[in-house]
């Protein structure tokens, strides 16, 4: 569960609804009261893509085991103090692992769209329209720490198999 920001236009910082548990990279929508919800047959229109993450159980530090992860202080909860969340809108460029598998078959240029928060094909959306564009398909990324991965780097860990996907966000 992580974001990697390459490139961001506007980072704005909403209030996240009660209740909503949310990793960042996810795609989100806003609530009738303009707070933060995951996008969801019932917010169907996404907003942009989270920042930050609202959990209990785990922050979305990009290849930390989540026994590592240092938000012990606020229960992972990376809204607590303010209530608020970091959501990236208006274009840029994010890595991000948190999409379905079918996006695994995308080729560079397809449109992606929202599903449950998570980017998928136009297959398994039937409620957003076209949330970005695929710009590097789904595989390892370099975490910058030398090994013998990925050309010198040793592979950023994610959720999704520890791959992530390069989408050009168009909302």
């Amino acid at each position: 569960m992580a974001l990697i920001e390459r490139y961001h236009v506007v980072a704005a910082e909403r209030e996240v609804a009660t209740g909503e548990t949310i990793k960042e990279g996810q795609i989100v929508s806003l609530n009738t009261s303009g707070e933060v919800v995951l996008q969801s047959a019932t917010y169907t229109a996404p907003y942009g893509i989270a920042g930050d993450t609202k959990s209990t159980s785990a922050s979305a530090m990009p290849g930390i085991a989540s026994g590592w992860q240092n938000r012990a202080s606020d229960s992972f909860d990376e809204t607590s103090a303010s209530g608020k969340m970091t959501v990236y809108h208006s274009g840029g460029e994010f890595a991000t692992d948190q999409f379905s598998s079918n996006v695994s078959s995308a080729t560079v240029g397809d449109a992606l769209y929202a599903n449950a928060g998570v980017l998928c094909t136009a297959a398994e959306s039937t409620v957003s329209g076209v949330v970005g564009r695929l710009v590097q398909a789904a595989g390892t990324y370099p975490s910058g720490v030398p090994g013998v991965d990925l050309n010198g780097d040793q592979a950023l860990g994610g959720e999704n198999s520890n791959t992530y996907l390069e989408v050009k966000l168009l909302i």
